[in-house]
């Protein structure tokens, strides 16, 4: 570990805290559905969409309708990026005449990019022609970031509101949420990427002649317009197989900085704008405390065990850190912090290859994952998920002192406690017994191209990426078969949905209740004590996923190098 490691890392969290409250206010504006200074330009098409689709944004829903627009909303989109993919070689925008997806990697593809996974079993460069990469996928980068949005609006109206039958207008959110905030952003954001030399052009690719004179075709496209959404939205799907790592991705360390930074903005944003939505920004900054506390907790082990290096080349007498699947042009500290990042973000996008991390620095990100995607968490759902969890530790901080558990002056009472249960226990459900019947099944065990612990850590960071909707992949899963492509598809849709249903149920239950004052009773939820509580409830609850799993994988593997074997 070096100081300009860690002076890096101080530097990342500095500009994020600085940013939270000016990018909070701005998703207040549109949390409130306030006219901003972009609305002179931007209010006629936003008038113009309602007008198209018939839609009165003033109309507010109940928790259940907003839950069924918003799942015919996603189930459309899902329809049509299957069938673009299907039939990519018979659509335009592909010179290369690259054949249509095959059935199960077409159902895996739409729903990975529907649920904000953005996992991919297949080389964009190679596969996806450019009206694939633009309209089946790109598409979904800014919707399924803006859905994710829009329910967490919903969540906060509950806790704001008082004896309300509704929780807002899913269109409305959703438009404002990407005119106003995604598609500004994303234009400045890509000019920023064109001009540091990521490229932007419907060529699908350029022949060019290397310094040996071999000629070599050099795979181009779209590629800035689709990185910018890719990060700030909490995407992760890349045009190119290596994603970030790849040059035309990533091409400078700014670039990186940019890159990270920008995939935690709107979370960081969100927890302000929350405090702010039930009239207490201190609610929002301690929300924030706790989640940056979990972050420097897991960073802080992946960089130690990265520079540290592997044990096993030390007795060979190799000593250093380990460089094994990370650019040279980033070095440790920012590929650390970058998987950090990516998976406390639920982002998926890399700059290295977390196969080749050490046993316990690959650890981090499957805890990251196991959490249940909230320390930070995609533009959202972190919120909303990290909400959920404050139910309970509420719930078990109201045990405590003898009273009926209150946060943010609303009771938490047997239906939120029990909703709030339902959505969390979807993560170790799925990931658990996912990665027990892969594990077990031929199909499944002919995946991993690692042995033992590592292979089975293959396996399970396949379902934790897949049900916590991250994307990124332990490198050495071979998961394009239709066996994976199945399951992982089932898994990321239960993941996504399967946790946004109850806690709408939530939104709408809290929205009805009246507000009760604070007391000398009440247990206080902006100090460090509740930080503390907050923090014990995550890991506690994260514990029941990644304390019998990672037994079996990171920590055995991490056993076996000690020992001098690789696995």
């Amino acid at each position: 570990m070096t100081l300009q490691g860690w002076g890096l890392i101080a530097l990342f969290i500095i500009i994020l805290w600085a940013l939270a409250k000016p990018m909070g206010l701005w998703l207040f504006a549109l949390y409130e559905g306030r006219r901003t200074v972009l609305h002179r330009v931007l209010g006629p098409v936003e008038t113009g969409f309602y007008k198209l689709a018939g839609i009165d944004p003033n109309a507010e829903q109940g928790w259940r309708r907003y839950a069924v627009h918003m799942l015919a909303f996603n189930l459309a989109l899902l329809l049509l990026t299957y069938f673009v993919l299907r039939f990519q070689d018979l659509l335009p925008m592909n010179p290369h005449g690259l054949a249509g997806i095959a059935p199960d990697g077409a159902f895996n593809t739409a729903i990975s990019f529907t649920t904000n996974t953005n996992w991919q079993w297949y080389s964009g460069e190679v596969a996806l022609s450019n009206f694939s990469q633009m309209v089946g996928l790109t598409i979904h980068n800014f919707l399924s970031a803006s859905t994710g949005i829009a329910l967490a609006f919903a969540l906060f109206r509950g806790f704001a509101r008082r004896e309300a039958k509704a929780i807002g207008n899913f269109w409305a959110d959703m438009t404002r949420v990407t005119l106003y905030l995604l598609l500004p952003i994303c234009m400045i954001y890509a000019v920023f990427l064109i001009a540091s030399g990521v490229p932007q052009t419907l060529a699908q690719s350029v022949d060019a002649t290397t310094l040996e004179g071999v000629k070599q075709v050099i795979a181009l496209g779209p590629v800035a317009s689709q990185e910018a959404i890719k990060m700030l939205g909490t995407n992760g799907g890349g045009f190119f197989n290596a994603n970030s790592a790849h040059p035309f991705e990533n091409p400078t360390a700014l670039t990186n900085l940019v890159q990270m930074l920008s995939i935690f903005l709107i979370g960081f944003g969100l927890t302000w704008t929350f405090g702010k939505a039930v009239g207490n920004p201190r609610q929002g900054w301690a929300i924030l405390a706790a989640m940056t506390l979990l972050f420097l907790a897991g960073t802080t082990v992946a960089y130690w065990q990265e520079a540290a290096g592997n044990p096993v080349l030390h007795q060979l007498g190799v000593a250093g850190g380990n460089l094994e699947g990370k650019e040279v042009r980033f070095g440790i500290a920012a590929s650390a912090l970058f998987a950090s990042v990516t998976t406390a973000a639920s982002c998926g996008a890399v700059n290295a290859m977390h196969d080749s991390f050490t046993a316990l620095g690959g650890m981090i990100p499957l805890i990251n994952m196991q959490l249940g995607e909230v320390v930070i968490g995609g533009v959202g759902a972190g919120i909303y998920g990290f909400l959920l969890f404050a139910i309970l530790a509420v719930f078990v901080a109201g045990l405590m002192v003898g009273r009926t558990p209150e946060y943010v002056g609303k009771k938490i009472e047997s239906r939120e406690v029990k909703l709030a249960v339902l959505a969390i226990a979807v993560l170790p459900l799925m990931i658990l017994g996912g990665t027990a019947i892969a594990s077990v099944v031929t199909a499944g065990l002919a995946g991993p191209l690692a042995k033992g612990p590592h292979g089975f850590s293959e396996i399970l960071y396949a379902f934790t990426s897949a049900v916590g909707n991250n994307g990124s992949a332990f490198a050495g899963l071979s998961a394009g078969a239709p066996f994976y492509n199945a399951m992982l598809g089932v898994a990321m849709w239960v993941g996504r949905f399967f946790v946004i249903v109850p806690m709408l149920a939530i939104a709408g239950s809290l929205a009805a209740k009246k507000v009760t004052p604070p007391s000398s009773g009440s247990f206080p939820t902006t100090g460090p004590l509740w930080v503390g509580l907050l923090v014990g409830i995550i890991l506690i609850l994260g514990g029941l996923t990644f304390l019998p799993s990672l037994a079996l994988g990171p920590i055995a593997d991490h056993l076996a190098m000690l020992g001098g074997h690789l696995s």
